[in-house]
C-alpha cells in the first residue's frame, strides 16, 4: 500500500499538489475580493451571488463543450496555458475603473476555460500513481484543496481589512503566477492520452459515449446528487445556528478531512468497496436528526459524523477511473467535477428556498432524507459498477 511519504516522493505529484494548492488560494482569495467589490459598487445581492457562484455554472458549460481537450492535449502545456489565462484575468482585475459587468465577464469567462484544467489535473493524477493508489492521491489533493480554500478565504478576509481590493487581486495574480511556474518546471510533458482534435463536437461525442454506459451514469449520479443534497444542508447551518453556524461548518470540515484520510490511506480497494454503502448512508442519516432540533454542540457532532461519509466518493471515483477508457479519463473526471460543483450550487439554492418555506432544521431533514432515498435507490447499480470495475476482462 502506497504511503504519504512514497506519494510525496514522486516529483510530479509534488508539483501537481503544490500547483493545485496555490491555485486554490489564488481563486478563493480573489473570489472574496470580487464579491466584496461588486457588492460595494452595486449593492446587489444577486450580482454578489453571481460573483461567487457564477464560475461554477461556467465550468459546467466548459465541461459539456470543451472537456475533450483534457485528453487530446499535452497535459503540462494545457495546465500551464489554463494557469496563464487565470493569471492574466486576475491581473486585469487590478485595472482601475473597471466596472462590475467586465469584472463578472472576466471571472465567468476564465471559469469556462478552467473547467478543462480540472479534467487535465485529475486525468494526469490517474497516470502519476499506481491504480490502487488513486484514492489516496485524490484524497490528499482534496484535503489540500479544502484546507487551502479555508486558508484563502481567511487570508482574503484579513487582507481586505488592510489592503484595497485591487491590491488583493494583485497578490492573487502573483500567487497564480507562482502556481504556473511550479507546474511548468515541476512536471515533465507527457503525450496526450488519445489522438485526435479537441472541440465541441468531440466533447459531445465523448459525453454521449460515457453517458451511454449504465455503470458510468450511475456513478455520476451517485457522485453528484446525494452529496449535493447534503451540501444544501450545509447552506442552512448559519440560519440554523446563527452566529455559531461556523461551529457546524468547522465540524463538517473536520469530519470530511478525517473520512478522506482514513478511507484513502488505510482501507484496501476491497474494504473501500465493502464500506461504501455504510459511508453513503452515514453521509445523510445523522442529519435527519435535525428534525429533533438538537443543540449546537450536538448538531456539530452529527455534522462531523455525516461529513465523514463524503469519503464514499473516493471509491466511486476509483471505479469511475477503472471503467473509463484511458483516452477519456480526463474528460469524464473533469465532467464529474464540474457536474458535482454545479449540483452543489443548485441544491444550495433549493435549500435556501426550503429554509424560507419551512424551518432551517426541517429543511435539513427533508434534504437529508432525500439524500438517503437517492443512495438507497442507487445501491444495486453501484454494486454492479463495483463488480464491473473489479472485472479484469472489462473493456477500457
Amino acid at each position: 500500500m502506497l504511503t504519504y511519504r512514497a506519494l510525496f516522493a514522486l516529483p510530479a505529484f509534488r508539483a501537481l499538489w503544490t500547483g493545485s494548492a496555490l491555485t486554490t488560494v489564488a481563486s478563493t482569495t480573489s473570489s472574496l475580493a470580487l464579491a466584496t467589490l461588486v457588492h460595494r459598487q452595486t449593492g446587489s445581492a444577486l450580482l454578489t451571488a453571481v460573483a461567487m457562484s457564477g464560475p461554477s455554472i461556467a465550468q459546467a458549460l466548459g465541461a459539456v463543450t470543451l472537456m475533450s481537450a483534457a485528453d487530446a492535449s499535452p497535459p503540462r502545456r494545457t495546465l500551464v496555458l489554463v494557469g496563464a489565462v487565470s493569471t492574466a484575468a486576475l491581473a486585469l482585475q487590478v485595472l482601475p475603473g473597471l466596472g462590475p459587468a467586465p469584472r463578472l465577464l472576466l471571472v465567468v469567462g476564465t471559469a469556462y476555460v478552467v473547467a478543462v484544467g480540472s479534467g487535465v489535473r485529475w486525468g494526469l493524477l490517474s497516470e502519476l500513481v499506481p491504480p490502487g493508489a488513486y484514492p489516496l492521491a485524490r484524497s490528499t489533493v482534496n484535503a489540500a484543496n479544502g484546507a487551502f480554500q479555508v486558508a484563502g478565504f481567511a487570508a482574503g478576509g484579513l487582507l481586505l481589512t488592510v489592503l484595497t481590493t485591487t491590491q488583493v487581486f494583485a497578490l492573487a495574480a502573483a500567487v497564480s503566477a507562482v502556481a504556473v511556474g511550479v507546474l511548468r518546471f515541476g512536471l515533465a510533458e507527457r503525450p496526450p492520452r488519445r489522438s485526435g482534435r479537441a472541440g465541441v463536437a468531440e466533447t459531445l461525442r465523448g459525453n454521449r459515449l460515457l453517458l451511454s454506459r449504465r455503470e458510468t451514469r450511475t456513478l455520476l449520479v451517485a457522485l453528484c446528487v446525494p452529496n449535493g443534497l447534503v451540501v444544501g444542508c450545509e447552506a442552512l447551518f448559519v440560519p440554523y445556528a446563527g452566529e455559531r453556524g461556523g461551529w457546524l461548518l468547522a465540524a463538517g470540515a473536520v469530519g470530511m478531512l478525517t473520512g478522506d484520510l482514513v478511507v484513502g490511506r488505510f482501507l484496501t480497494p476491497a474494504q473501500r468497496r465493502r464500506s461504501n454503502t455504510v459511508l453513503r448512508l452515514l453521509l445523510a442519516a445523522p442529519l435527519v436528526l435535525f428534525a429533533l432540533g438538537p443543540s449546537v454542540p450536538v448538531a456539530a457532532v452529527l455534522v462531523a459524523l455525516a461529513s465523514a461519509g463524503y469519503a464514499a466518493g473516493l471509491a466511486q471515483q476509483e471505479w469511475l477511473v477503472a471503467l473509463t477508457p484511458a483516452g477519456l479519463r480526463g474528460q469524464v473526471l473533469g465532467f464529474e467535477s464540474a457536474a458535482r460543483m454545479t449540483g452543489q450550487g443548485v441544491f444550495a439554492v433549493l435549500a435556501g428556498a426550503l429554509g424560507d418555506a419551512l424551518t432551517p432544521g426541517g429543511a435539513v431533514t427533508v434534504l437529508a432524507t432525500g439524500s438517503l432515498a437517492v443512495s438507497l435507490v442507487l445501491a444495486p447499480g453501484l454494486r454492479r459498477a463495483a463488480h464491473r470495475a473489479d472485472d479484469p476482462a472489462r473493456t477500457t
